[in-house]
């Protein structure tokens, strides 16, 4: 009857894919349908790496734009910036297309070129760039660094197949470097594989331990998961950074180290998503994720937070403030020397610090100015002193590593925010002021210098992170307790 009667044309998929979601929708928040481009971007992102460019393109006002560009990518070799619009690919204009056409032209096999045509703020014509496909890494380490002589901080963005060996070549590295203790950042992790978790746990846990266990009512849906070798970093006290943004399998490391006892969690509570969910390709390249069982940590909390109300009520929890939580006695647990922990939704940090964007706890005036990506544009005036790349604009300033946020670069940056149609209330302003300028930096590290040394100039400011560091000494007795529990343990056997 649609196909014949409606009052236009209508696609068959458009109506079978939105029939599909509409079924999983009355099931859970997170089983879903995956058309072929949704689930060939997943699969990326579990594999972390593909053949092509290296970039992150959305449509925006039906321009193609490069919001992301990979350190070391082939994009980022050749020069494309982070707000850079794809005007044309081998001649065609782009103008108009959807990102998933625009991914299928630049993609191809490895050492092979693609012609791009690219409209810069500030050039009169289109640069043309010829670009060799490669292989890219997308990377699941955010950075990792000594914040001092003796303490390590290694940040984890994702759980893709190499981030367990990505974050043994960053501790071995730190450990050489003098490391003593360790900052754990999962700070905005929505998770990702489950063997990575369990094999990143492994590290810093006895052998034996429980990490996580999971039930459901399928056939192979019990399952429990304890640490089969024996750990790298044993014997380092432990932050454990977490936020409303931590989820799925970051839940699942930070849970299993706080229940027995190996690390002090600071933040906020997590986001409480903690579903097993198996990955089926349909048919067509489609995929479904639906959900098969629930994750309990080894204290047998429920990680999964209630979704009684909207589904969109659940969504988007992290945009709402947190407030304290009123436990009943049903959800107490222990953890292994005794502490108190709550079941019932998320992971509770056992010292509270909220900061919810990027360790800030900003107020309406820096979250609108994150949100609408005022930092990213302003960092497009500068360019990195030395950098033979086409300049992001005829009139960009250099700048070197050791720049500094002044007063006349502050002033500047106000006045970009004006011409953005954003209002200032000056009290909000100098309210926000140590973020806006921490911001600035990072945003602008992030377009010259790489991730590494935003990250790092970040950690200097970050509030959250910065109250964290207090608990290093609550952290070392935490550590041998835990140990003169596992000597007790072993001496009971």
């Amino acid at each position: 009857a649609i196909q014949t009667q409606y009052v236009e044309p209508v696609e068959s998929d458009r109506m079978v894919y939105g029939a599909i979601n509409g079924m999983l929708q009355t099931l859970d928040p997170h089983s879903s349908f995956m058309d072929p481009r949704t689930y060939a971007q997943m699969r990326e992102r579990q594999e972390g790496r593909y053949y092509g460019l290296g970039l992150t393109i959305q449509s925006v006002d039906g321009d193609i734009t490069a919001v992301r560009v990979f350190e070391g990518s082939p994009a980022f070799s050749t020069g494309i910036r982070r707000g850079d619009v794809i005007a044309t690919v081998e001649g065609t204009s782009a103008k108009g297309w959807t990102t998933e056409a625009t991914v299928n032209k630049l993609k191809g096999p490895k050492g092979t070129f693609v012609n791009i045509g690219v409209r810069r703020k500030g050039f009169e014509r289109l640069l043309e760039m010829r670009v060799m496909r490669d292989q890219v890494s997308i990377p699941s380490l955010s950075a990792s660094f000594m914040i001092d002589s003796t303490t390590g901080y290694v940040g984890v963005t994702d759980f893709a197949e190499h981030t367990d060996e990505d974050l043994g070549l960053a501790l071995e590295s730190l450990t050489k470097r003098g490391m003593k203790r360790l900052v754990f950042d999962l700070r905005g992790n929505p998770g990702g594989q489950l063997d990575q978790a369990i094999r990143i746990a492994n590290r810093f846990i006895t052998k034996g331990s429980m990490v996580v266990y999971t039930r459901g009512r399928v056939q192979g849906s019990a399952e429990d998961y304890r640490v089969e070798t024996t750990g790298t970093v044993l014997d380092v006290p432990m932050i454990v950074m977490v936020n409303r943004n931590s989820a799925s399998a970051s839940e699942i490391v930070s849970g299993a180290m706080q229940d027995h006892d190996r690390a002090i969690l600071v933040g906020e509570t997590t986001f409480g998503k903690a579903l097993v969910q198996g990955v089926y390709r349909i048919s067509e390249g489609a995929g479904l994720a639906l959900t098969t069982g629930r994750y309990f940590t080894p204290s047998n909390r429920l990680i999964q937070r209630p979704w009684d109300g909207p589904f969109d009520e659940y969504l988007t929890y992290s945009y709402t403030d947190q407030k304290p939580r009123v436990h009943d006695a049903s959800q107490l647990k222990y953890t292994d020397s005794g502490r108190k922990v709550y079941s019932g939704g998320g992971i509770e940090p056992d010292r509270r610090f909220d900061g919810p964007v990027m360790g800030f706890n900003p107020n309406k005036l820096g979250r609108a100015l994150y949100a609408r990506n005022i930092f990213d544009s302003f960092a497009q005036r500068f360019s990195r002193k030395g950098d033979t790349r086409i300049p992001v604009s005829p009139n960009a300033r250099e700048l070197g590593p050791d720049f500094v946020v002044s007063d006349a670069m502050v002033a500047e940056f106000k006045e970009h925010v004006k011409m953005t149609g954003l209002k200032i209330e000056e009290p909000l302003w100098q309210q926000d002021l140590p973020f806006i300028k921490a911001m600035m930096r990072f945003e602008i590290d992030s377009d010259l210098f790489g991730i590494a040394v935003a990250s790092e100039n970040l950690a200097k400011v970050d509030p959250q992170l910065q109250n964290g560091l207090g608990f290093f000494n609550e952290a070392e007795q935490l550590l041998n307790l835990g140990r003169r529990n596992q000597t007790s343990r072993v001496a009971q056997r």
